[in-house]
């Protein structure tokens, strides 16, 4: 099975995998845990080492974290490294909701992964826009 795993501090990682359990639905392959205030690095590692005992060492993960290098970042990889399960890993920091929910609704849709991680990381840089509001100055003013 193929599964995305959102890490983070505070509650940024369980927050997105709310919005995009409201835009996906309900799904056992999505999981995530972050680092709250008052919890150590390795209380996170324990977590995490626990929300992913059932993974087996034939399946995949897109690991999406909020910044590169952080506690959860490094702990999640040490933790995946452990049970074998690198090798079989995608690791995409900066996660935002376009990259989320493309990678939980296209995942199984690519056997190619580096084309996955392509459009994976297009999907996240795409999300990143800058809306400008222009005021029309020919109309007329009351």
């Amino acid at each position: 099975m193929k599964y995305v795993i959102m890490v983070s501090h505070g509650e940024f990682a369980p927050g997105l995998h709310s919005a995009v359990k409201m835009m996906t639905g309900e799904r056992d392959d999505v999981l995530s845990t972050s680092l709250k205030a008052d919890m150590s690095a390795d209380e996170f590692a324990a977590n995490f080492r626990t929300l992913v005992e059932p993974l087996n060492a034939d399946d995949s993960v897109i690991l999406l974290a909020d910044i590169l290098s952080g506690s959860p970042f490094t702990n999640a990889l040490a933790v995946l490294d452990e049970k074998g399960l690198m090798p079989n890993t995608l690791v995409i920091a900066g996660m935002n909701m376009p990259l989320a929910i493309t990678a939980v609704l296209m995942k199984d849709n690519f056997d190619d992964a580096e084309l996955l991680k392509e459009t994976l990381l297009s999907e996240g840089h795409a999300g990143l826009t800058e809306f400008k509001v222009e005021s029309d100055d020919a109309e007329d003013d009351i």
